[in-house]
């Protein structure tokens, strides 16, 4: 008996504001809680989803309730997944609450399981350091398991990117299973209607996304030109039950019920009607991930090094150029990618969230520039006019972001490195950008760092030259001068630094009133 493991993908994302550029209404004096409504387009986002909520996630899931619960007594019942970003529970939480009730709902049914991702539906698996990345996923697995009442044991990272360092670091995180793309280029003659291992692991396993049967009825379901319309739910059950392996995962948007299709063409009674149809035959079961999970062997181990064999569901290339295949996208990406240590330094908690709304995948995506057909299903999903349009108004409100973060944490040219000896192999790892980050380094850094540094003169010339300024170079010198030592050369820096903070954040905010 084959396994038919069927999983919604649900996303909505926190769409940037599309013209502030071109009104010329960057840099303006905020107060920094009004920072997210003024990069954020909280009317448009509220438009979107209120409509994809009535036609799609309020209808089906009244649908899979009706089915849970018609087969709740039945040996062969009803089950699905879902995979819910962080950024769409939120807009739950702002748009219809009611709507998240329903999901409450369907947790509860336990025919209902709930995948993990990146919070922020991110890329952030693709980072040089995957610090980051592993903040966003325990992030969204605590949301889940607060707002769901449900804790994953199976990853799905944001759009199926997928490599062995991922796995590495999932498999790490304690999670039975990752999802991939069950692409040729990877699987070669395997097939992707079973379970493999990932390079260099041993417990968790890779379920694979059979993209052809769920291209079927994602992408080609109301299409009148194609020779399988119109689709029925009998026809496709049967093709599952042509279809030989131990699991068959089917991994479509949820969207894709009610909105890519529209109701009128049938995509809500092929949902109704599909579950009915695959246990009706004797070769056919319903199963959720981890349950295919703890009930199949693996047939093999898949080999996909990060270095240039990343793959994704993205576009015909399945790989991260969906995100970074062009130079309008690695440009925003570098410019996010470098407000890391900034945002950490700062230790600011809506700085470092609108940081991370800045991250979702989709502001990258809109910058896909290709053409064809690729093209047109980014320009589908894009609020922008051209790509050009999309990297414009994120660009514009990454440097607007970046100009408050360097004033609120006084950002310096160079940053300083803290060593217990000259040359690079008596670095501490302890680095700081900023005035503000320097105060919280020198509080727990070695206090032989703090005694090297103070006899060479390294924290006033830092401070002239990096911060460019004077006064706190002298006040440094000061310290030094008096050769302190210890724990009292450590409170003497601290006090001076963390003194002169507080004279020039009260400058700022006096001069400009950003914050």
């Amino acid at each position: 008996m084959t396994d038919v493991v069927l999983v919604f993908e649900v996303h909505q994302p926190h769409r940037l504001k599309r013209n502030l550029f071109w009104e010329n209404k960057v840099f303006k004096r905020l107060k920094k809680e009004e920072l997210f409504d003024y990069y954020f387009d909280n009317e448009v986002d509220r438009e979107i989803f209120k409509r994809a909520a009535m036609k799609c996630y309020f209808p089906s899931n009244q649908i899979l309730l009706d089915l849970i619960d018609e087969y709740k007594k039945e040996k062969r019942r009803v089950k699905v997944s879902f995979s819910v970003s962080g950024v769409f529970l939120e807009q739950c939480e702002m748009f219809e609450k009611d709507l998240l009730e329903t999901f409450k709902q369907l947790a509860e049914t336990s025919c209902v399981e709930f995948l993990n991702q990146t919070y922020h539906h991110s890329i952030a698996s693709l980072y040089p350091e995957k610090d980051e990345f592993i903040e966003q996923v325990k992030m969204h697995k605590q949301t889940v398991k607060s707002l769901l009442g449900f804790t994953p044991s199976v990853f799905e990272n944001t759009e199926l990117l997928y490599n062995n360092t991922i796995a590495g670091i999932i498999d790490n995180l304690g999670y039975k299973g990752i999802f991939m793309e069950g692409v040729e280029k990877i699987l070669g003659e395997k097939s992707p209607n079973y379970l493999y291992t990932p390079k260099d692991c041993k417990k968790i396993r890779i379920l694979l996304r059979n993209y052809k049967l769920t291209d079927d009825v994602g992408f080609r379901f109301s299409a009148r030109w194609w020779s399988e319309w119109p689709l029925t739910a009998s026809k496709y059950a049967r093709w599952l039950v042509d279809t030989k392996g131990d699991c068959i995962n089917i991994f479509p948007d949820y969207e894709t019920f009610g909105e890519h299709h529209w109701p009128e063409t049938g995509i809500h009674d092929f949902l109704r009607h599909l579950p009915e149809e695959i246990l009706k035959c004797e070769q056919l079961n319903m199963a959720t991930p981890s349950e295919a999970v703890d009930k199949y062997a693996s047939a093999g181990e898949i080999d996909v090094p990060e270095a240039g064999g990343t793959v994704s569901w993205a576009d015909l290339e399945r790989d991260s150029s969906g995100w970074l295949g062009n130079a309008l996208q690695w440009a925003y990406y570098t410019s996010l990618r470098r407000l890391e240590p900034l945002i950490k330094e700062a230790r600011d908690e809506e700085f470092l969230k609108l940081w991370r709304y800045f991250q979702t995948s989709d502001h990258l995506y809109y910058m896909f520039a290709a053409g064809g057909a690729p093209g047109e299903v980014h320009a589908y999903f894009s609020p922008f006019k051209s790509p050009m349009d999309a990297f414009v108004a994120a660009q514009t409100l990454m440097f607007d972001f970046e100009n408050r973060i360097r004033l609120a944490t006084l950002t310096a040219n160079e940053p300083f490195l803290f060593c217990t000896k000259a040359g690079k192999e008596n670095f501490t790892g302890v680095m700081t950008w900023s005035l503000k980050g320097f105060v919280k380094a020198v509080q727990t850094v070695d206090v032989k760092a703090l005694e090297f540094h103070n006899r060479r003169g390294d924290f006033e010339s830092w401070a002239e030259h990096s911060l460019q300024d004077e006064a706190l170079a002298s006040q440094l010198k000061a310290a030094r001068t008096s050769k302190l030592k210890g724990e009292t050369l450590r409170k003497a820096v601290v006090d001076t630094a963390k003194k002169r903070f507080n004279e020039l954040i009260r400058q700022v905010q006096s001069a400009v009133k950003l914050f």
